[in-house]
């Protein structure tokens, strides 16, 4: 077959592509019946009395039937400030210097989720940058966290199947990875590319910002115990199984992410990503109630994070008590069920669920009501509450110096600490929380060698010298 180099007409010639690419009705009859009509096309929205009709209307007129079953129609491209984009004003963004700068897989990311494909978008290089930083950034981080922890550990991927968790934190993570599955799965079927980036984006915020959070004592901890081993097979499963989702709309880094997840550690894992079954939902691993409490758990953290910061009162500061007035008795069932989440979230000692609440008995307390939910954080701190926030705050300054010395994660230290009454009394009632969370052999009290990395700091008017030595 050849192209004749004489164009009759060519929206004819356009609107014949299904037929002229097999070269239909001459040949290939056989093949051209299993592909028309074609499942979906895509082109922006000047098709519409272009390619669009002409395909329509050729198809018609020979097969009495339309050419495909549905359409992706794009919105034109604008410049970010909602121009259209023109040569002449000197406004057009060239495509190399957002791929250069971003790669491609973040120009697809933007394109699929800014808005629907209907609509209109703006586009710039900054724009391609804040997927970069909400998006893939946090899945990088996420996957980065895992493999760091894991090598620490010689966490085996082939264990991954074998252990079943009995934690309420991973039963949660996989009951919302099901979900995932279940919803891109269902907008992908119906053509919702944008429907799905963003309910993957949802995800990831979750996967980072609740479950590896809130694990992290889990790889940090010493014991290679079940617990661990449990929070290792849990995030595994949830990264390859995001690398599975994303292998349609970021196909490289989803193949970075497999090739060193999947096919470093087994040696008869298909060659590909792209080789692999897109992932099934297991409905069995699904747990609504478990993700509504989860919820709302979510959202009285974040207001009494958001009270808290009303009286400028640091999060590591432990509180004696929390008081949650909630809507129904449902939610106050479920918020009992995961006090110990609240508890630790919010560093309080005591959690008090009520159905009814007098604003005007707790006037001296940071509250905030957010639609009949109401939490109210009591900020009084007693000597022995602050003495336990200034030990989180030396744990903090330590953490830091140890970044800031070189140390590797897993390197453990000598500490060193000079200081007043005040600053000795927590570094001596608190030894052993500081020792385990920086990784300190031991504590000295005095003046550290002259190879150790040392920092001044003043923690609520204290002065107190910190050095930190690699053993």
């Amino acid at each position: 077959m050849r192209r004749v180099p004489e164009v009759i007409d060519c929206w004819f010639d356009s609107g014949a592509m299904p037929f002229a690419q097999w070269h239909y009705p001459f040949e290939n009859r056989s093949v051209f019946e299993r592909r028309f009509p074609a499942d979906y096309i895509c082109e922006a929205v000047d098709q519409t009395r272009g390619w669009f009709y002409s395909l329509h209307a050729v198809s018609t007129l020979i097969r009495e039937q339309p050419c495909f079953k549905n359409v992706i129609c794009l919105g034109h491209i604008l410049d970010s400030a909602g121009e259209k984009m023109s040569k002449s004003k000197g406004n057009v963004v060239t495509p190399w210097e957002v791929l250069d700068a971003t790669g491609a897989d973040a120009l697809r990311w933007y394109m699929y989720t800014s808005s629907p494909p209907g609509n209109v978008r703006r586009f710039s290089k900054q724009l391609v940058d804040e997927v970069v930083r909400k998006f893939l950034l946090t899945l990088w981080n996420t996957y980065s966290f895992f493999v760091t922890y894991a090598n620490i550990d010689k966490f085996d991927p082939g264990t991954a199947g074998n252990l079943v968790s009995v934690s309420e934190l991973d039963r949660w993570i996989l009951s919302e990875l099901n979900k995932l599955i279940e919803g891109v799965t269902r907008s992908l079927d119906d053509y919702d590319p944008t429907g799905a980036g963003r309910n993957i984006e949802d995800f990831v915020q979750d996967l980072s910002n609740w479950y590896v959070r809130r694990s992290r004592r889990r790889f940090w901890k010493s014991e290679n115990d079940a617990d661990k081993q449990a929070a290792y097979t849990t995030l595994y499963h949830c990264l390859v199984t995001l690398a599975r989702l994303l292998a349609p709309f970021t196909p490289f880094i989803a193949e970075e992410l497999y090739q060193n997840l999947v096919r470093s550690s087994r040696g008869d894992a298909k060659e590909s990503v792209h080789l692999t079954e897109y992932p099934e939902a297991n409905p069995n691993l699904i747990d609504e109630e478990l993700s509504a409490d989860t919820r709302l758990v979510m959202t009285v953290s974040s207001m009494g994070r958001s009270a808290r910061a009303k009286e400028n009162i640091k999060v590591r500061q432990p509180l004696s008590k929390v008081i949650v007035k909630v809507r129904s008795k449902k939610e106050g069932e479920g918020l009992n069920r995961m006090a110990s989440q609240v508890l630790e979230e919010l560093n309080v000692k005591e959690l008090q669920i009520v159905d009814k609440l007098r604003p005007e008995e707790f006037q001296e307390w940071p509250m905030l009501d957010e639609g009949g939910l109401v939490v109210a954080i009591d900020n009084t701190i007693s000597p022995e509450l602050a003495d336990e926030g200034m030990a989180r705050e030396i744990v903090h300054r330590l953490q830091t110096m140890r970044k800031q010395a070189g140390f590797d994660i897993a390197d453990y230290i000598e500490t060193y600490y000079q200081g007043g009454d005040s600053i000795l009394r927590v570094m001596k009632g608190f030894n052993a929380y500081i020792s385990q969370e920086t990784l300190s052999r031991v504590l000295n009290e005095g003046i550290p060698p002259a190879d150790a990395y040392v920092k001044s700091h003043v923690l609520n008017g204290n002065e107190v010298v910190l050095a930190v030595r690699r053993i």
